[in-house]
Formats: C-alpha cells, structure tokens, sequence
C-alpha cells in the first residue's frame, strides 16, 4: 500500500494547532491584596464594639441614634424649680391618693391595730380606742420558713441594738458605753416583763414608727418581714424564758408477791 504524502503547509502555519483556551486574569499585586485583607478585618471593628457594649458597665449613657424622650431634661432629687409656688422640685403625696396595689386596706396587718388614735385638737379624730392586734393576722403564716427570715432580719436592724439575745447590749450600746456620752440611753430588753406583756400588733407598730428615742424601721422593712420579725421575738423570749417545769413522774407500781 503506497503511503499518503502530506502536503507541505504554507508558509507561517505551525504544524501543530492547539484547542482554544479561556483567557486568565492575572494575579493582582500584593498591594491589593493586603488593602482588601485590612478592609475585611476593619469591618470586624465595629460588630466587638457592639458586642462590648452590650456586655460592659458604665457610668455614661448609652448611646441612642433615635432618642424617643429616652434622654431629656429632667429634675433631680432635693432641686429647686420655678413652677412651684413653693420652689421646690420634689412634690408631696396628694391627700386622698392611692398608688395602684397600695390600697393596704388590712389594718391587722398594715399597721398592727385597728381603729384611729385621738389626737388633741384634731378635727378628724374618730375616738374609736386603739387595739392592737393580739396574736397574728390571717395573712400570717408562723412557720420555720418565716422564723429564718425574722432572725435573718433581726440580725440585722435590730441585734446592732438589742444584741442578738435581745437583752439591749447590742455594739451600738457598747461603744456608746465606751464614749461615755451623758445622753445615751440603753435599748430594751425585749426579755422584760414590759415587752413581753405587749401584744404582737404592738411590737409591729413599734417597728413601723418607733417609740421614744428608738426610730422607726417602717421604710426599710416591708410589712411581711417586720411580722417575721415578730415571731422571732416571741421565739426569742420563749429561748430565754422560763423552762416549764418537768412533770411529775408516776410512782412505781408494787408488785404482787
């Protein structure tokens, strides 16, 4: 078989021909590259800030694009202001108002006695006599739960005083002592035969409002635990009362011979 001769290519034609190829970017240079790596790490800035923001504490306001009455001027307390009459900023409670809830209409509990105390010249006095509430009110519940709280709270505005046994020699009175201050007057035992004959609505009215030089406690302790108070005082003097006497054993049976 004769072989096939090729024809010589003309002039400038390779003699191989390849497939076409897409055409490539080149690499850009590393100015650019480090530009949009710096851009991308400096959009991260402002997502930290955020996320510090609303992780910290400050003593400064936040910052608010939209205000919404949010920052405004305002009165502070004790500020005088030019509205009034009487130039003051702070307003007293209106006469004859109720916050919402605070209606408190359970004297036995809310201040420990029912009826008015007469005052002299008073127009407004009822003449109905005090009694104090002799026992608890029915929204009290003496238990161990109620015991702990009262000692817990005892301990705190009352043992300063009255010691933590209730017998008046409280550190408050001890340094006193050691001052040597002529006008100083010991607490109360509350162990005496005085306190111990008060009713329970007595001594939660002595909380609230205080008697002689002792202040009142009313604005620091809610109602509840000045109650928890209470019981841990008759529970107090209970502990250091008088042990009731053991009863009598029974005699011995003779046995039969």
């Amino acid at each position: 078989m004769a072989k096939h001769q090729e024809e010589p290519l003309p002039p400038g034609v390779p003699p191989v021909t390849f497939a076409p190829v897409a055409p490539r970017l080149r690499r850009p240079p590393f100015w650019i590259i480090s530009l949009l790596i710096i851009s991308v790490l400096a959009s991260w800035i402002p997502l930290v800030l955020f996320a510090r923001g609303r992780s910290a504490k400050s003593t400064e306001p936040r910052v608010a694009l939209v205000q919404d009455m949010g920052t405004q001027v305002r009165y502070r307390e004790q500020m005088s202001s030019e509205v009034f009459a009487d130039g003051r900023a702070d307003r007293p409670r209106i006469p004859g108002t109720v916050a919402r809830g605070q209606a408190n209409l359970d004297d036995n509990y809310y201040r420990g006695f029912t009826g008015e105390p007469v005052q002299a010249g008073s127009p407004h006095a009822s003449g109905q006599p005090v009694k104090f509430v002799e026992g608890f009110p029915a929204a009290v519940t003496v238990d161990n739960k109620l015991l702990a709280r009262g000692q817990e709270r005892f301990n705190i505005y009352c043992s300063p005083c009255h010691g933590l046994d209730g017998y008046g020699n409280g550190m408050v009175h001890v340094r006193a002592q050691e001052l040597k201050q002529g006008s100083w007057v010991q607490p109360a035992s509350l162990h005496s035969d005085g306190v111990r004959a008060r009713p329970e609505g007595h001594l939660f009215n002595t909380i609230s409002i205080g008697i002689r030089t002792m202040p009142g406690y009313g604005g620091q302790i809610p109602v509840a635990d000045r109650w928890a108070i209470v019981a841990y005082i008759r529970a107090l003097q209970v502990s250091q009362g008088p042990q009731p006497a053991p009863p009598p054993l029974a005699a011995p049976h003779a046995s039969a011979e």
